[in-house]
């Protein structure tokens, strides 16, 4: 930050976690938007500090700026950017402290949050809180309520019994652990995208129709071990190759019946990144 400046100065920030970039979070983009040029703060290390177990993200890094980017016609034709905080530089922040922060430090000029959204130390604010803070830091403050998946009597039950049908990450984690990739693609608004990175240690195994890749290659998480049909192999805008995608516990293989075969289609030694879409169906 330069001269009391930051990257959200005069911007509108949508407050949350953000982890799975799904339905949910695109209605916070949207709401931002609607008030000017839209950020979704976000805070990183906050697993370190709290000495959660490291897991594998929703989407992957390298994938965030393409999911976003797809929000655009939803967003008033901006792509809404990111805009990290050290957890560690903000733990310790009342809810006051935190508004503060955001005005006079950051200096917003307006926040999107949740119905549910808690903030401040040991998440002492509510929404109700942040609306009072930001009108006398003289900012504003919008509240939306939370988006409920179409469904709400799905097979998947959330644990915690006041977020039963709502979108959530840990509803899109769920429903990636049982394989139920239909309802995944409806809490995300997209279909999910899988991305395998090659390594000098860690190469992908290149047959005529078959692509196989170690798991240690993800960069982000992936459904239950099974078979997945009508699957997409994505070389390219224009290079689409159907496939089918099998996951076991060490490996995950991609099967095409396509006529020029992988090998040549691919020019296998160079091949780095294998991102692949899943359809709906698991069997």
């Amino acid at each position: 930050m330069a001269d009391g400046v930051s990257a959200v100065t005069g911007g509108i920030v949508a407050l949350g976690k953000f982890d799975a970039l799904h339905i949910g979070h695109r209605e916070l983009a949207i709401q931002a938007s609607r008030a000017g040029p839209p950020f979704l703060l976000s805070f990183v290390g906050m697993a370190k500090v709290l000495g959660w177990e490291p897991r594998p993200p929703i989407v992957a890094t390298c994938d965030r700026k393409r999911v976003l980017s797809s929000w655009v016609s939803y967003c008033c034709n901006m792509v809404p950017e990111e805009f990290h905080v050290e957890f560690s530089s903000v733990r310790h922040l009342s809810p006051q402290q935190f508004v503060e922060k955001l005005s006079k430090e950051l200096r917003v000029r307006g926040v999107v949050a949740g119905e549910n959204y808690r903030f401040g130390y040991k998440a002492a604010g509510d929404a109700l809180e942040l609306v009072k803070l930001c009108e006398e830091y003289g900012m504003e403050a919008y509240i939306i309520k939370s988006v409920m998946d179409k469904n709400s009597a799905n097979v998947i039950s959330s644990s915690n019994p006041k977020d039963r049908g709502q979108v959530s990450s840990t509803r899109v984690r769920e429903a990636l652990a049982v394989g139920d990739m239909a309802y995944v693609a409806e809490l995300l608004g997209r279909q999910h995208r899988l991305i395998l990175q090659a390594t000098d240690r860690e190469r992908f195994v290149v047959e005529q129709h078959k692509v196989s890749a170690p798991k240690s290659c993800l960069l982000n998480l992936a459904p239950k071990e099974g078979l997945y049909e009508k699957c997409s192999l994505l070389l390219g805008e224009e290079n689409v190759v159907q496939c089918r995608v099998v996951i076991d516990n060490k490996f995950v293989h991609v099967e095409t019946d396509s006529d020029g075969g992988l090998s040549d289609i691919f020019g296998a030694p160079n091949l780095q990144f294998l991102p692949i879409e899943f359809g709906d169906s698991r069997t």
